[in-house]
């Protein structure tokens, strides 16, 4: 008879080392895969953060070239065939209207006041040049003179007080 084949016996403390040494095992591959999925995660943040940062350029440009394009035509419009008051008329503001126009003041009597908005392109009026046009449009349009206090008038602070002439509609 042949002897019998020695199958050691797992004792307990081997059992446990075994485990130990699984768990740690298990711990580092964890460890590594969250490192790797960290590391691709970043590179797939700075690609995406290069091709935003490509695409809000190009917006930036865009809007830049349109608003130096409203800035020229803003400048050449009273120039320009059509416009609805003569330049020697005009005053620029700029905000909230381009232009007030002072029709027949360049013949000497004001015979109408005009505000003027200049648009290109597709653009259309802000929220305050809609108000505006709405006031004019409703006749929501008054004259005020303010005359600036005299400093020497004897009152208590030396400064009279102010005098204003209005006509038109009264405010609200």
């Amino acid at each position: 008879m042949s002897p019998e084949p020695y199958y050691p016996a797992f004792t307990g403390a081997s059992l446990i080392f075994a485990a130990g040494l699984l768990a740690a095992l298990l711990a580092v591959v964890l460890a590594l895969g969250l490192l790797v999925g960290r590391r691709a995660g970043r590179l797939e943040a700075e690609r995406g953060l290069a091709d935003r940062i490509a695409a809000e350029r190009e917006d930036a440009v865009k809007r830049s070239r349109a608003v130096l394009g409203g800035l020229a035509a803003e400048q050449a419009a009273p120039y320009l065939p059509g416009f609805p008051a003569d330049p020697g008329d005009l005053r620029f503001i700029g905000k909230p209207v381009d232009f007030v126009a002072f029709v027949g003041a360049s013949g000497g009597e004001v015979r109408e006041i005009l505000f003027v908005e200049v648009k290109s392109g597709s653009a259309t009026p802000s929220r305050v040049e809609r108000s505006l046009r709405d006031a004019v449009r409703a006749g929501r349009v008054r004259w005020a003179e303010y005359r600036v206090p005299d400093p020497g008038a004897g009152t208590p602070n030396g400064a009279a007080a102010a005098k204003a002439e209005q006509s038109g509609p009264p405010r609200n």
